[in-house]
């Protein structure tokens, strides 16, 4: 159980994997719209107008929320939410599923106590980069479809659907397309992953040690939270050069990305975004962990009957 000390799992693999993926579907059907602020935050570079700089068209988290919205209805907030899912499914049963077999593999069966934070990181860092080279498709359709902006008049849309995104990319840039940005998507959800699910589990078993606090819904809240905030802080860069690597097919490499990103905007340009990103990664892990904790007590509840 994620957050469990040196615990071994009381449900099986495919009852893990089964709960990991319902519960980061379910986070990402609850949180997309701040996601799609996000990217949109992310890859809006600066526009020079005249001899002034012109005010950015997508401002604040809500602000782009409400600028989405209003140009190109409330269904454009939920763009992504097919290879989202996708995703989701994949990547979130995977990284979420095997974290705790991989933390067991690293500190050895027979193992008392409680698991050093670095095993638990390394573990996080083994699952994160090990599903999203399975997803990182997915990853990519979401972030083209939910770059795409309004369009003027009679302009066609680059893809009518996820599935028609995939199969588009394949026939126009290759199968090895599908895999782009994938160096940074590696190091970022690596990172993010690790960041997400040690802090999830350290936070916990620290809550749990003090006196009057219990396994509930309360402790994994405070624990969803600080997950959350430790993965934006950590992730943020990353996640930044990996949206406009993906949104965008001018960059060389990640590091010809990082490079113009800090020359033309700025260092703060890698915490563009730190707000949406924060109210999307926080939410999304509060409500993944609540989740996750709830369909693996019914899981066991089925599994043990």
């Amino acid at each position: 159980m994620v957050g469990g000390g040196n615990s071994k799992s009381d449900i099986s693999l495919p009852g893990i994997f089964a709960s990991s993926a319902f519960a980061a579907c379910f986070a990402e059907i609850c949180t997309i719209p701040l996601d799609t602020a996000k990217v949109r935050l992310q890859i809006q570079k600066k526009a020079v107008a005249g001899d002034g700089v012109a005010l950015p068209k997508y401002r604040g988290m809500l602000g782009t929320v409400g600028t989405i919205a209003k140009e190109e209805g409330l269904s454009a907030l939920w763009k992504g939410i097919v290879p989202g899912l996708h995703r989701q499914c994949l990547y979130g049963g995977l990284r979420i599923g095997l974290y705790e077999p991989v933390k067991n593999l690293y500190v050895g069966e027979n193992f008392v106590g409680d698991v050093p934070l670095m095993k638990k990181i390394l573990a996080g860092l083994t699952t994160g980069a090990l599903a999203i080279a399975v997803a990182n498709p997915t990853d990519l359709v979401k972030v083209r479809l939910q770059a795409e902006g309004k369009l003027a008049p009679g302009v066609p849309r680059r893809y009518s659907g996820a599935l028609n995104a995939y199969s588009t990319i394949v026939k126009q840039e290759g199968v090895r397309a599908l895999w782009t940005g994938l160096g940074p998507n590696v190091a970022r959800n690596a990172i993010i992953n690790a960041a997400e699910l040690a802090s999830y589990d350290q936070v916990k078993e620290t809550i749990l040690k003090i006196p009057g606090f219990t396994d509930n819904v309360f402790t994994h809240l405070l624990s969803g939270l600080g997950a959350g905030f430790v993965a934006v802080c950590v992730g943020s860069p990353v996640d930044v050069v990996k949206s406009r690597m993906m949104g965008d097919s001018t960059y060389k490499s990640t590091l010809d990305c990082f490079v113009k990103t800090l020359k033309n905007d700025g260092p703060f340009a890698f915490y563009k975004g730190f707000i949406p990103n924060f109210g999307r990664l926080g939410s999304w892990n509060v409500i993944m962990f609540l989740t996750l904790e709830q369909a693996k007590k019914f899981v066991k509840s089925i599994e043990s009957a």
